[in-house]
């Protein structure tokens, strides 16, 4: 992991040094990608160059809350929380007439990421600083983000970075640091976009190890349907997990740069 860890620091520093950039800015969700990310961004900038806002909704789990103050402590950047609640019931009621009648749901959803993406882009042009988006590859693979909600920023740095690779990442930082840099309980609790009550990200999408393993398959040995099924994963979950991830396409080719990584996994 060390290699991985000084490609994506050095990959931030020269990201922001050849944009002009000094500082960062990104959203404190209180779940691993984001902090992992701070954790990358204040390694590359300094801790003083690195500003996390947290903005929470009537959604947000406390110990999301928590988690997300705790990492800011632990890493000394500046944090701020702008809750987006007031906001988000203000937009459901302007959007009443043209939805009524139709049940909450994904546009919904949507909106609180879409909100998030405008206080993020606001501080970034009243005080300055680069966004940082914070998804990774299994995510963006497919299409488990949501455009010019969480997908906004400067540079995706942990792109090419598949969720089970974010956690091997983190927990190699945290025994790296000898501390828990990243707070244990964002390490161990379940995944959660945090945008409907009870959310969790395997609502939605197969087990990680499971998907990451057909993603690399797929994206990095270029394995077709069948073959990949041949390996003994679930034909039912190898085709919806394909499917997503061609449907995806569009949302893939509207990220933010991102730092690749894959040869750095070659054996």
């Amino acid at each position: 992991m060390r290699k991985i860890y000084d490609a994506l620091v050095t990959g931030i520093c020269e990201h922001f040094h050849g944009c002009g950039f000094q500082k960062a800015l990104l959203g404190l969700s209180g779940g691993i990608d984001s902090a992992l990310v701070a954790t990358l961004a204040a390694e590359a900038l300094d801790k003083e160059n690195v500003h996390g806002i947290s903005m929470p909704s009537q959604y947000s789990s406390q110990h999301s809350k928590d988690d997300a103050r705790d990492l800011a402590e632990n890493l000394g950047i500046r944090y701020d929380v702008v809750p987006i609640g007031r906001c988000f019931e203000t937009l459901k009621i302007e959007l009443a007439p043209i939805f009524e009648g139709l049940p909450e749901g994904l546009a919904e959803e949507n909106m609180q990421a879409r909100l998030r993406g405008i206080i993020l882009m606001s501080v970034s042009n009243k005080l300055g600083g680069m966004v940082l988006a914070t998804g990774n590859k299994s995510e963006v693979s497919v299409g488990y983000c949501t455009l010019y909600g969480d997908t906004c920023g400067g540079l995706a740095p942990i792109s090419d970075l598949y969720k089970t690779e974010v956690y091997q990442l983190s927990y190699w930082i945290n025994e790296h640091f000898g501390r828990a840099v990243i707070p244990i309980s964002t390490l161990t609790k379940a995944p959660s976009a945090e945008l409907r009550p009870g959310q969790k990200d395997q609502d939605s999408l197969p087990p990680y190890d499971v998907l990451d393993a057909v993603l690399k398959l797929y994206n990095e040995e270029h394995q077709t349907e069948s073959e990949i099924v041949s390996r003994g994963y679930d034909s039912a979950t190898v085709k919806r997990v394909l499917e997503l991830e061609r449907k995806s396409a569009y949302k893939r080719k509207q990220l933010p740069p991102g730092l690749p990584l894959r040869h750095l996994f070659e054996k």
